[in-house]
Formats: C-alpha cells, sequence, structure tokens
C-alpha cells in the first residue's frame, strides 16, 4: 500500500474519533493517577509476596472468632469480613501475619465514580459503552498506522529508533513519543476492545453454571493432590478470595478462589476436594482489565498515565502538522481538466512556488480558471490555453528534485489543442548553468507539435523581484491580462527563520580572505554537516546558501569575503554576541554515508566546510581521506593542516592532501586524483564514496578526472557511480 494510503488513513481516523479519544485519554489519566493513589496507603505487608495460607489462617482464627470471607485485591491488600472477640462486625483491611486492623476500605470518591462512567461509557449506558469499545478499536488501527508511517520514515525496521531528523518540536516529538508509547498505546487499545467484546457477549455463550461462578467446567482429582495440604503451598499473593466454613465439621470446605481456577479444601488436611479451573475467556478478561486500568503494578499504572498524557499531545501534535502541511501545500480552485491556465512549478526547496502561488492568486482574482502543480505531475490538459512553466536550476544545469520527470512526460503525454506557452527560469549568475534546467525545458515545449510560444525564455537572478516584474509586464502585454508590476508583491521574506548566535568569527587579512564563523541555533533546531544554511541579506527573498559543518553542537560556516558580495558581506559585518535570522534546510542527499567502509573528500576553496563537520562527527571511525585545494598556503590553510592532523591522531581522518594552486610548485585537486588513480579506482569498486563540494567549476574537473580514469580502467562510468549514489556533489 502506498504511504498516501496510510498517511490518509491515519488522519481520517483520528479526525473521526479525536473528540472521543481527548475525553477517554483526560479521563484514562486521571484513573491512572487514582490507580496509583490507590496503592500508596500502607495496607500491603512486608514480605507479603512470601505469606502462605498455612501462616495466615491459623493466625486470623486465633484473632477472630468468626470469619466469612476473607478478599486479597489487586493491590495486595487484604479485607477481613468477620465478628471480633467483642461480637462486633469487622470489615477491614488487616495484616495478614496478626489480624490487626490497618484501616477501613474507602469508596470511590463521587469524582472518580463520575469519571469512570464517563470513561466507560459517557453516560450513554449500553450504547454508549458500545462506542467507546468501538473508539478503542480506532485507537488500534490509529496506532498501526502510525506505526507504518514512522517506519517508511526511518526507512526500516532495524532504523526504528534511529536518530530521527528535527523539523520542528511538534513533528520530532510527534515521531520520538509515537515510538515510546506504541506497544503501551496498542496495549490500551486492544484491552479496551476486548473488555467491550466481552461485555456485549460477543464470545461463546455462557453455561447456566458460568452465569452463576463465572468458572467452567470440575476437573478431576489426582490421588497426589488429595493428600496434600494446599495450606503449605499456596501463597496469598495468588489468593483473590477465600471463603470461610461455616463450622468445624469435617465435610465444610474453604472455597478458594485463585487466579486462574477455584477449589475446595478440606479444612482439616488441606486437601484439594474439587477443583474448577477457569476459562480461557475469564483469564483473558482478567489480564485485560489489569492492562487497561494499570491496577496491578503502580510501574503499569505509571506507564499508562504517561501514554494517555501522549495520546493528548499526539491528538494536538497530529492536527498542527497537517494544518501546516495543509497551508504550505499548493492549492487549487479548479480541477486541471477544467483550468485554462496550466501553472507548472520546479522547485529545490520552495522558493520558486512563492512567485508561482503570487500569479496564480492574480489570475483567480481575474476570473481565470487557473491549476497550480509541481512539474512532475504534467499531464494532459483538455481546456488547457496556456502553460506557464515556473522552473529553479539545480546542480549543474540538473533538474529540481519535483521536476526531473517532465521531459520524459512531455514527449509521450501530447496535448489534443494547441497551447500557448512561457518559461520563467530562476537561478544565479554565480553558476555557469545559469537557468540551464530552465533552456532545457524551453527547447523541449519549442519542439512539440501542440505549442505555441508565447514569449522568449526569461530569466530571473537570485530571486530578483525586479527581474521578475519585467516578464509580467511583457506576458500581460501579450495577453491582455493585467497583473501587478510591484516589485514587493514578489519579495517576501520566507516564514519560521530561526534566530541565530554569532559565537566566533576569525578576522580577515591582505593574504587571507577567508574567514571562519561559528553559530549557535536554538535547542530545537537539529540539523548535520552537509546540510544548509538560508540567509536572506536584503531582507527580501533574495536568498544566500551555504554549505554547513556541525562543530561541536554549532554552525560552522567557511566563507570567503567577496569584494561586492552580497551574502558574504552581510556575514562579515555580523558582531560576535549578535542574533541573525537564517534557516535550515535539510541536504539529504550529502549527508556523510552510513554505511561506506571507505569515503574520499574532495574539495576546494570555502567547500571545505562540511566536511570539517563530518570529519568530526566521525566517532565510528571509518576510513576518511581528504583531498582539498587552495590557491595558497594561508593562515586559514595552516588551521586546516593542524585540524587535520589532530583528526588522524584520534583516527577519525586516515589522510590530508592539499594542492595549492598559485604556490610556486603549483597543481591542483585532479593532480592529486591523477596521482592516486588507483586509490579511487579500487575505492568506487569496492563501494565506497566519493563526495565533492566546492565550486562548480571544480567539481566538472574533477568528475571528468574520475570518468577518463573508468574509461582507462574499463570499468562503469562516473554516471553509473553516481546513480549508485557513490559520488555525491553539492557545489555552487
Amino acid at each position: 500500500m502506498t504511504l498516501s494510503f496510510w498517511r490518509y488513513l491515519h488522519l481520517a481516523l483520528a479526525v473521526f474519533s479525536a473528540a472521543f479519544l481527548v475525553l477517554a485519554s483526560a479521563t484514562g489519566v486521571i484513573l491512572a493517577v487514582d490507580a496509583i493513589q490507590e496503592k500508596t496507603p500502607p495496607y500491603k505487608v512486608e514480605n507479603f509476596e512470601k505469606i502462605t495460607l498455612e501462616e495466615t489462617l491459623p493466625a486470623l482464627k486465633k484473632a477472630y472468632p468468626e470469619i466469612t470471607e476473607l478478599n486479597v485485591d489487586h493491590n495486595h491488600f487484604v479485607t477481613l469480613q468477620g465478628i471480633d472477640w467483642k461480637d462486633n462486625d469487622v470489615n477491614a483491611y488487616i495484616d495478614p501475619t496478626t489480624g490487626k486492623i490497618l484501616g477501613e476500605p474507602i469508596k470511590k470518591s463521587e469524582f472518580i465514580q463520575w469519571t469512570t462512567a464517563l470513561h466507560r461509557s459517557l453516560f450513554l449506558k449500553e450504547t454508549g459503552r458500545f462506542f467507546v469499545g468501538f473508539i478503542a478499536f480506532l485507537l488500534a488501527l490509529i496506532s498501526i498506522s502510525g506505526f507504518v508511517l514512522i517506519l517508511n520514515r526511518q526507512r526500516s525496521l532495524r532504523s526504528l529508533f534511529s536518530k530521527i531528523v528535527k523539523e520542528n518540536f511538534v513533528q520530532y516529538y510527534h515521531i520520538f513519543l509515537g515510538r515510546l508509547s506504541l506497544i503501551p498505546i496498542l496495549i490500551i487499545a486492544l484491552s479496551g476492545t476486548y473488555l467491550t467484546l466481552e461485555k456485549f457477549n460477543f464470545f461463546l455463550e455462557k453455561t447456566d453454571l458460568e452465569e452463576k461462578t463465572g468458572i467452567a467446567t470440575i476437573t478431576s482429582i489426582s490421588k497426589k493432590e488429595t493428600t496434600i495440604s494446599v495450606f503449605k503451598n499456596t501463597l496469598l499473593a495468588d489468593v483473590k478470595k477465600i471463603e470461610f466454613p461455616f463450622s468445624d465439621d469435617p465435610e465444610e470446605y474453604y472455597s478458594i478462589t485463585l487466579h486462574d481456577r477455584n477449589i475446595e479444601v478440606n479444612q482439616i488436611t488441606g486437601a484439594i476436594a474439587r477443583e474448577i479451573p477457569f476459562p480461557l475467556q475469564t483469564l483473558v478478561s482478567d489480564l485485560s482489565l489489569n492492562l487497561h486500568t494499570g491496577r496491578g503494578s503502580i510501574l503499569w499504572a505509571i506507564i499508562l498515565s504517561i501514554a494517555s498524557l501522549n495520546i493528548l499531545f499526539f491528538i494536538y501534535s497530529g492536527f498542527a502538522m497537517t494544518l501546516k502541511r495543509r497551508a504550505s501545500r499548493i492549492k487549487n480552485k479548479y480541477k486541471a481538466e477544467d483550468s485554462t491556465f496550466i501553472l507548472l512549478v520546479g522547485s529545490e526547496n520552495g522558493s520558486t512556488l512563492l512567485f508561482a502561488n503570487a500569479i496564480q492568486k492574480q489570475l483567480l482574482a481575474n476570473g481565470k480558471k487557473v491549476f497550480l502543480t509541481e512539474i512532475n505531475n504534467y499531464s494532459v490538459y483538455p481546456k488547457a490555453e496556456h502553460l506557464i512553466v515556473f522552473t529553479s536550476t539545480h546542480g549543474l544545469g540538473d533538474a529540481p528534485s519535483n521536476a526531473g520527470k517532465f521531459i520524459a512526460l512531455v514527449n509521450k503525454t501530447e496535448q489534443n489543442q494547441k497551447i500557448n506557452f512561457a518559461v520563467v527560469g530562476f537561478g544565479s549568475k554565480a553558476y555557469p548553468d545559469f537557468c540551464g534546467f530552465a533552456r532545457e525545458i524551453d527547447t523541449v515545449l519549442e519542439k512539440q507539435n501542440w505549442t505555441e510560444r508565447l514569449l522568449k525564455l526569461q530569466t530571473v537572478n537570485d530571486k530578483s523581484a525586479e527581474e521578475f516584474v519585467k516578464w509580467i509586464k511583457l506576458w500581460s502585454a501579450k495577453t491582455g491580462i493585467p497583473l501587478s508590476a510591484t516589485p514587493s508583491l514578489y519579495s517576501k521574506v520566507p516564514k519560521d527563520l530561526q534566530k541565530l548566535t554569532v559565537l566566533d568569527k576569525t578576522a580577515i587579512s591582505d593574504t587571507e580572505h577567508t574567514f571562519l564563523l561559528t553559530l549557535r541555533s536554538n535547542k530545537n533546531a537539529k540539523f548535520t554537516s552537509g546540510d544548509l544554511l538560508a540567509i536572506y541579506p536584503s531582507n527580501d527573498n533574495q536568498e544566500r546558501l551555504y554549505s554547513i559543518g556541525n562543530h561541536n553542537g554549532n554552525i560552522q560556516l567557511v566563507v570567503k569575503l567577496h569584494p561586492s558580495g552580497l551574502g558574504s558581506g552581510y556575514l562579515y559585518g555580523v558582531k560576535k554576541g549578535s542574533v541573525f535570522k537564517a534557516r535550515i534546510i535539510k541536504n539529504l542527499s550529502f549527508h556523510f554515508p552510513k554505511k561506506a567502509s571507505k569515503v574520499a573528500l574532495i574539495s576546494n576553496g570555502t567547500g571545505i566546510a562540511p566536511f570539517l563537520g563530518m570529519i568530526e562527527q566521525n566517532k565510528k571511525k571509518i576510513e576518511i581521506h581528504l583531498y582539498c585545494g587552495f590557491r595558497k598556503a594561508t593562515e586559514t590553510v595552516i588551521v586546516y593542516e593542524k585540524f587535520a592532523a589532530e583528526m588522524i591522531q584520534k583516527q577519525q581522518l586516515k589522510s590530508f592532501h592539499v594542492a595549492l594552486s598559485r604556490e610556486v610548485n603549483h597543481h591542483y585537486v585532479m593532480d592529486l586524483i591523477k596521482r592516486d588513480a588507483d586509490f579511487f579506482m579500487d575505492l568506487l569498486s569496492q563501494g565506497g564514496v566519493v563526495m565533492i563540494c566546492g565550486s562548480l567549476a571544480m567539481q566538472k574537473d574533477v568528475e571528468a578526472a574520475l570518468d577518463a580514469l573508468c574509461l582507462a580502467k574499463a570499468t562503469l562510468r562516473i554516471a553509473d557511480y553516481k546513480a549508485n549514489r557513490q559520488v555525491l556533489t553539492d557545489c555552487y
């Protein structure tokens, strides 16, 4: 079954049962606390589990001339009913070894009785009892579907309790507490369901004997059992009730109810005269009641109270996550097959969607039927007149994660009518393949026999609202549909930015233009080396991304200060101790591999930042080889060398290789790769991983060098290793 099935099942069940689960959980917490409080009075004697009937019965007969009944409750409190030597009626908790009265049984308070009735039946008697049982069954289904979702998120059963990626407080603790509470909540749900089914005689009909006594058939007694005294071998802890004989007549027997059977015992010899074992249904019922109420163990009662509180939190956090997901999802007023304007969006981190959403809202305000979706959802649009593609470019001219299927889909999915198309590419001119994927889409659409070009490809650098407005003016003039040309409408800063405190920053000099910046995030932020930090230096939607390393739990950046650099200038301008806002973007495709036996890290310039963190976090001492390219042996490079020496000593780094391109004996990273060709070929052939971070130009050169080695060795091509996730890149 698909992930969406389990997610919608989980949500539908939660929505249907939420109000009743709140009532059941809240009352469950109260009753669990009451079960804990029940055990606090000092009515249980020391070494109770070792007391036998042979010890207690004579002592009680000596203390009381007439005893009718002795009860042992789930707290191991002993209640005696009888008459004392002063002819006073006794109904009290007693010490079973001496007969001393310890206290009187106290009835449940009206509040607890009221809470119990609400918990069991919602004050609706049989109807409410059935409905509560049905909700308990739904809770079991919710737990199972939640477990499937967690299993899918953690990838395997083996990784069920592995580290959780902490996107936010609600999401993290919904999963974290869900893993811990799964078994207790399932037990609560299943035991509650069983007790309801039993209440409505869902199981086998009881015989007349069972209706009267709750017990089943009589079993034959062996000759040995008729000669052994039960009093010697039976612990008081195994007894639920003892009915005393009315007289000293040998024909009058003790009737002793144990946890699994009822026995009649000769009061003189202690031999079993008759034994009636309880049916399985009775045993399961008792077990279910103990598990559901926590009455048998104070530890289990505490677990149940915590689990009930967690259910309340799950209801809150589940709906909070759902509302947040719905708020950030693509919303459409019209269906794809009814819309005349189709907007397709390709985005790696969601920023391009902001522009597309703004256009969608304005077209709807103009009375147009619009459908907005991700590029990979491209299909046939029978009434479409306009197709607008908004897409960013990822890596070396590659498609973003939600657009990789588009080219293939377009080539096999033709439209049945002519459609005007326009493509808007988003990217950064700092990359050599500026808007490369948008150009590819534009070319592919132009070749289709069902397309009519409305505008030439338009590109937007660094999410510039001014450049986007230029496209809007051209498109509005061509279609006659007025759209807002106010840049501020398209330059909103993303929400949910985190506050970061500047802990440390190194200085630049005449010879060193690179600085290290260390930041502390808030306690709820979770990140790892290889993730990205997005900053907004102009306080608009212009975003700058930096690859980060995890340094002692803090964020570490390596930044080169450019004379007119918007992002680098902003970061160098922050002062130690100051606070600014940014957001952390999970970069799962560039996390350190967990299973690789050997890893080669290749970087140039500031691309070393995530690798410093990965090496520092290498507590498993996986074999790592670091290859770095710099221009000169600056002060910062010396810092890297000292760090590498320390890590090699700790066996967290195997080797460190540096190429300096502006020194007398200059060479490049590619020279190091060619020098160690056999090492790289052995690493790839044995399942090792190569990670590359730095400039796109360096990435191209490194991949070309590795591909040449692959050809020479007649092995797989570099593209095959990339597809197998043995070559990972994060370049800019």
